[in-house]
């Protein structure tokens, strides 16, 4: 799957890099590894070969609360999914990455465990969003991209930022020309939502979603975009729910305001009317909306106005899932999918007649690009790393929660039957997963500051 569309081709490999894309030689299409002068082939059958997924939307939460997820686990989950590249968020880390302190206690974390190349994120909050020199100094350390919320966070550690907080954050990132990841959601609406909720109850999916509505979305989405316009920063919004929002985003396209956005595997496949009461594993913040709502962001992405689809994987425990009581208003949001997107997202695509040309665009290109990453990550391309990933999209697959590799086996896609299944992946040339093989070496993966990205 190159970048111009598929193609049967010779990719050349030395040192990890791609350094040829040349048409196939018959000699070559044989099935299993061989020795060719002094290479290894491998050789892909009828398999598509994708670039390796960029994921820049993924909770690790290691250091500090490793018994949520850590990189181990949540990096074992991406090699299986085909996920070569990941962005970690700044928040649920302790500390979290918003000193520099912060950063250095998270690279100490992953370059032991990680099986993937992780790029970091630097977080936006009250404390240095007005304090000069602060994210520069998080910058220049080698952050790709920031990361603020709007409301609070979940968690003491990570403070959401208010407007005076958020401008003058904005000023500063598009000093740097990095971009800001923005949760988009007002805590005024949240508010109204939460004593609308009030009394109704907590096992229902309806009282949730009650409490979180469009309307705060949409007011954040709204503040981004003007901010984005009086300050040029680069904004991104991240897991857009609320296809309301789509009219903003519009607005800046035709406007050219740097405004990106993105939406997750889960709300291009589930509905709010589907969801069983007490099902607190479809928790997650902003709530899966109803399938109208599902098919409007199917359309939106489509058409190039929703840019990417990245997981958002959000791990945490049973007990904080309240998955005996199926109490939906004291559960933690979040789901695990890095090891599932790529499967769930293609189900959905290939029935809405998408392609797997779309998958590579919307699942590598487009969120390598975002972290700036283009020319190395993203592509089967010469000069890009040659992260690579076999993949049947004929497989049927039903989900066996226990089979997962992430920390804690807990996910909405339980006895789903999805299409699309990794066979192979393979980092820089060589490769760490493989179907019923498992993990065939020792963790490799790379921290990716941002000196060596650019």
């Amino acid at each position: 799957m190159t970048p111009s569309g598929p193609r049967p081709a010779e990719v050349h490999v030395a040192g990890g890099i791609i350094v040829a894309v040349t048409e196939l030689r018959p000699r070559y299409a044989q099935a299993g590894p061989t020795h060719l002068s002094d290479a290894v082939t491998l050789e892909a059958g009828d398999l598509i070969v994708l670039p390796g997924l960029v994921d820049t939307h993924v909770h690790i939460n290691e250091p500090g609360r490793t018994d949520w997820e850590g990189f181990a686990t949540a990096t074992r989950a991406a090699a299986a999914g085909g996920v070569t590249t990941l962005v970690d968020m700044p928040l649920n880390s302790v500390p979290p990455t918003t000193t520099l302190e912060g950063l250095c206690a998270k690279v100490r974390a992953l370059e032991q465990n990680a099986r993937v190349d992780v790029a970091l994120c630097g977080g936006l909050v009250p404390s240095n969003a007005n304090t000069k020199g602060s994210l520069r100094a998080l910058f220049d350390e080698g952050v790709l991209a920031f990361k603020c919320f709007l409301a609070e966070s979940g968690v003491a550690e990570f403070s959401h930022v208010h407007e005076s907080e958020l401008r003058a954050g904005m000023a500063s990132i598009a000093e740097l020309g990095a971009p800001l990841f923005v949760h988009a959601e007002l805590p005024e609406p949240l508010s109204d939502g939460e004593r609308a909720s009030l009394g109704l109850d907590p096992r229902r999916y309806e009282t949730f979603l009650r409490s979180r509505p469009r309307t705060a979305e949409n007011a954040a989405v709204e503040l981004v975009f003007r901010l984005a316009q009086e300050t040029g920063c680069r904004a991104h919004i991240v897991h857009l729910s609320s296809s309301d929002a789509l009219t903003t985003v519009r607005r800046a396209r035709e406007a050219r305001v740097p405004l990106t956005v993105e939406t997750c595997p889960h709300y291009l496949t589930f509905a709010a009317e589907e969801i069983p009461d007490g099902s607190t594993s479809f928790k997650c913040a902003p709530p899966i909306r109803e399938g109208a709502n599902r098919e409007l962001l199917w359309s939106a992405l489509r058409e190039g106005l929703i840019d990417q689809v990245v997981t958002d994987h959000s791990p945490s425990s049973a007990v904080m899932k309240c998955s005996g009581s199926g109490d939906f208003m004291k559960a933690w949001g979040g789901i695990s999918s890095l090891q599932i997107g790529l499967s769930a997202v293609w189900t959905g695509a290939r029935a809405r007649g998408a392609t797997p040309h779309d998958m590579a665009v919307w699942m590598s290109e487009a969120p390598a690009r975002l972290a700036g990453l283009t020319g190395r990550k993203g592509a089967i391309a010469v000069g890009c790393d040659a992260d690579l990933v076999f993949w049947d999209p004929d497989a049927e697959h039903v989900i066996d929660a226990a089979t997962l590799e992430h920390r804690h086996k807990i996910t909405p896609y339980q006895g789903r039957a999805l299409r699309g299944r990794v066979v192979r992946t393979l980092l820089r040339g060589e490769t760490i997963y493989e179907r019923g093989q498992g993990f065939l070496s020792t963790p490799s993966g790379r921290w990716l500051r941002r000196s060596l990205s650019t």
